[in-house]
């Protein structure tokens, strides 16, 4: 499994996702624009010591991902993950290994063009 976090905006929650990524040998995908620089404090911070463990790419774009991803990865099944787009809820969806997972930006979720790419979705169910 891989994870990917679509134009990430907020450095600690990357720094967590990149920690969670380091202990489970999943490989993490940071999908440019950026809105911290990795150089970032509390990136740093948050990933602890775990940095050193991280498989990590980072692509120019989407497409550049995308691109990769078929070349390298052709039966891997794209999975576009929202709380508010639909989808099979989470604990419904049959995940499998070679799933890769896409996470939007924190204040605005995955924009329709990834949605459409990915064959996959899965809903994250939140609280009201």
């Amino acid at each position: 499994m891989e994870i990917v976090l679509f134009e990430p905006e907020i450095p600690p929650n990357t720094g967590n996702v990149a920690r969670l990524c380091a202990v489970t040998g999943t490989r993490l995908h940071l999908i440019e624009p950026l809105g911290f620089k990795l150089e970032d404090r509390y990136l740093k911070r948050a990933g602890l010591d775990y940095w050193p463990h991280v498989q990590m790419d980072v692509w120019k774009g989407f497409g550049a991902f995308l691109a990769d991803s078929a070349r390298t990865r052709p039966q891997a099944r794209l999975v576009a993950t929202s709380s508010k787009k639909g989808g099979l809820a989470l604990h419904r969806f049959a995940f499998r290994q070679d799933d890769i997972l896409v996470f939007g930006p924190e204040t605005r979720g995955l924009p329709d063009r990834v949605f459409e790419a990915a064959r996959h979705r899965v809903r994250i169910p939140m609280l009201k």
